[in-house]
């Protein structure tokens, strides 16, 4: 990557996991649209395992009020629906990929954004996690199915479930991708470079729960994320 690239990447990982840490999703929404107009090379993989370093952070300090119950029921959805997402990756080009990166976080954003309420049990927890599989593995934007279910939770239920969700999820992701070839070193090693923004993401999403409320950290985040993947969706489309 050019300098100018990766800063722009570096600022989009810092965005989204300010976000993360304050309200429990942001990376995959902020991050994945800028990653895949600017280095589509690095998709999925290397948003997968900066989804899946995230909630290390926010486990190490806040692992209490998980919904282990409802985890039981979304997770092993998450299997085949993570299957799915392979043979996407496969079959889909570059830009066919960005399309459907663009596709799927302007979905996330209109539903999230009319606050769809959608009652929590077996089926929509499985129904989540299955859509969350094949969105999360193909393109590395696997939280809004979850957050749709859990978003009237009270908000450190929302955080810490889905953070052992992305956790195990993002894990199941990358397996699945290391083992049909399509995880790269070039995004391994990306991945890694992008650890410190992270981080510091981490730390600042943390001051920010405490001062900033969520309904206005809510809406900045779909309005950002809705920018990016309209302008990725349109160069994708003009090919």
């Amino acid at each position: 990557m050019d300098p100018t690239t990766y800063a722009v990447i570096a600022a989009a990982v810092l965005i989204g996991s300010v976000v993360q840490s304050a309200v429990g999703l942001g990376v995959g929404l902020v991050a994945a649209p800028v990653t895949a107009l600017l280095e589509p090379a690095l998709m999925p993989g290397a948003l997968l395992m900066v989804a899946a370093l995230m909630p290390c952070m926010t486990l190490v300090f806040d692992h209490h009020d998980i919904d282990w119950r409802g985890l039981l029921w979304s997770l092993p959805a998450r299997v085949p629906g993570t299957l799915v997402g392979v043979w996407v990756v496969t079959a889909l080009s570059a830009r066919e990929l960005g399309i459907a990166i663009g596709v799927v976080v302007l979905l996330a954003v209109a539903v999230t954004w009319h606050a769809v309420t959608v009652p929590v049990n077996r089926a929509t927890l499985s129904a989540a996690g299955f859509a969350s599989g094949i969105t999360g593995t193909a393109t590395s934007i696997g939280g809004p199915p979850i957050a749709i279910v859990y978003q009237h939770r009270p908000a450190r239920e929302i955080r810490t479930t889905m953070a052992v969700y992305f956790l195990v999820g993002a894990s199941l992701s990358l397996a699945a991708l290391l083992v049909t070839g399509d995880l790269t070193r070039d995004q391994a090693v990306a991945s890694a470079t992008l650890v410190p923004f992270l981080a510091l993401g981490a730390g600042l999403g943390a001051l920010a729960r405490r001062s900033i409320p969520a309904r206005i950290v809510r809406p900045a985040v779909l309005l950002v994320s809705s920018a990016s993947a309209l302008v990725l969706l349109v160069k994708s489309l003009a090919g």
